[in-house]
């Protein structure tokens, strides 16, 4: 198969779909690679170290479309990439359908067979291709917070650790899977006043057992959230639906009960974000205030720190990326149930059940494409 890498144009994106060393292996295996000049410049990796790979250096983006069979990527495709997509092309890479109809619908036309890394799973219902960036977002979270919370940035000037004889921040993370959870190590470590919330006594227990008392637990009702989100200096949204757009967690309403200053960040901006007076940012621009609150919507949080995102994320993506080109996408997807999952659109076809819900289009389950 001929796979392909674009260079990522999203606003200050620097991550890459395929290191050196993952073309290394899909030529091991007997596949040709392609990958578009500079596009590993982002992460240290120059043309020469591709091309001593054994991948082949093309000149534009317009190549790999045209010619690769498949095409793997970091970010979702942006209009001007989505255009060049053909009937019968792979896609593999970021997707992020739910609240994003534009590109749904220019997938859909294309006809496109789409696989979404956020969506693939693997045992216990977990998201093993989500898990890598999810780490490094959440982490990156409480860094983004801490600035934001600087008087320069338009925050309330709190240092999140404090220092002795002044308090330090109050951290509250809404969520406690595994962006939450690494929000709170960062905010513990740094010393932070630290509470997590979650809907799930078992995610509730192994926070408390895992922190031991380094940070509170506590059941996210709507009165205990509206509670927390008042007091707190900077709050983390760290919520996930599978596939499906976040939900509204923290009202325009309450940021009137909240401390002028106080940061919001919203690590689920990708999926729609889960609070409601969010709106997508960049690097370039990754705060605005509304009400006195400062938001931080970055949408592409682990492009900041794309040498460690994208060896993370080829780690869990490559694998597949071997199946796909070995087997074919069907009888891959045929052969591993958890890949399967990962199919989002296919020849016009809406494939994943919460994408179809949130768009309102009609959904064609991964068995009858199969079949």
């Amino acid at each position: 198969m001929r796979v392909g890498t674009v260079k990522e144009i999203k606003n200050h994106e620097y991550r890459v779909g395929l290191t050196p060393e993952s073309a290394r292996e899909l030529v091991a295996n007997g596949h040709e690679v392609w990958v578009e000049q500079s596009a590993g410049l982002g992460i240290g990796a120059a043309d020469a170290d591709y091309e001593a790979s054994g991948a082949t250096i093309k000149p534009s983006a317009k190549d790999i479309f045209a010619e690769c069979e498949m095409v793997v990527k970091v970010k979702e495709p942006q209009a001007v990439e989505r255009a060049q997509l053909r009937e019968g092309q792979i896609l593999y890479t970021y997707l992020h359908l739910a609240p994003d109809p534009e590109q749904t619908a220019d997938l859909v036309k294309s006809g496109v067979t789409a696989i979404a890394y956020e969506t693939v799973t693997g045992e216990g219902n977990s998201l093993p291709l989500l898990k890598p960036m999810s780490q490094v977002a959440g982490r990156m979270s409480i860094q983004a917070g801490a600035t934001a919370l600087e008087k320069a940035n338009g925050g309330r000037g709190v240092l999140l650790g404090g220092v002795p004889g002044v308090l330090p921040a109050k951290v509250v993370v809404i969520g406690g899977g595994v962006v939450g959870f690494n929000a709170a190590q960062m905010a513990v470590g740094l010393g932070a006043n630290v509470t997590i919330l979650d809907r799930d006594p078992a995610v509730l227990e192994r926070l408390d057992s895992h922190f031991e008392g380094r940070a509170r637990t506590l059941y996210a009702g709507q009165a205990a959230l509206a509670t927390e989100v008042a007091q707190a200096d900077l709050v983390i949204g760290a919520v996930l639906v599978p596939g499906a757009a976040a939900p509204k967690l923290v009202t325009r309403a309450m940021l009137s009960t909240m401390q002028p200053g106080a940061v919001l960040a919203d690590v689920a901006i990708d999926q729609g974000g889960c609070f409601e007076t969010s709106k997508p940012t960049t690097h370039a621009d990754p705060t605005y205030i509304i009400d006195g609150i400062v938001h931080y919507c970055v949408a592409n949080m682990p492009g900041a720190v794309a040498r460690t995102s994208t060896y993370a994320l080829n780690n869990v993506t490559l694998p597949h990326a071997l199946r796909i080109a070995n087997m074919g996408w069907r009888d891959a997807l045929a052969a591993n149930p958890h890949l399967a999952a990962g199919l989002n659109v296919h020849r016009g076809k809406v494939t994943y059940q919460a994408v179809a819900h949130d768009l309102g289009y009609s959904y064609v389950p991964v068995s009858d494409i199969l079949s």
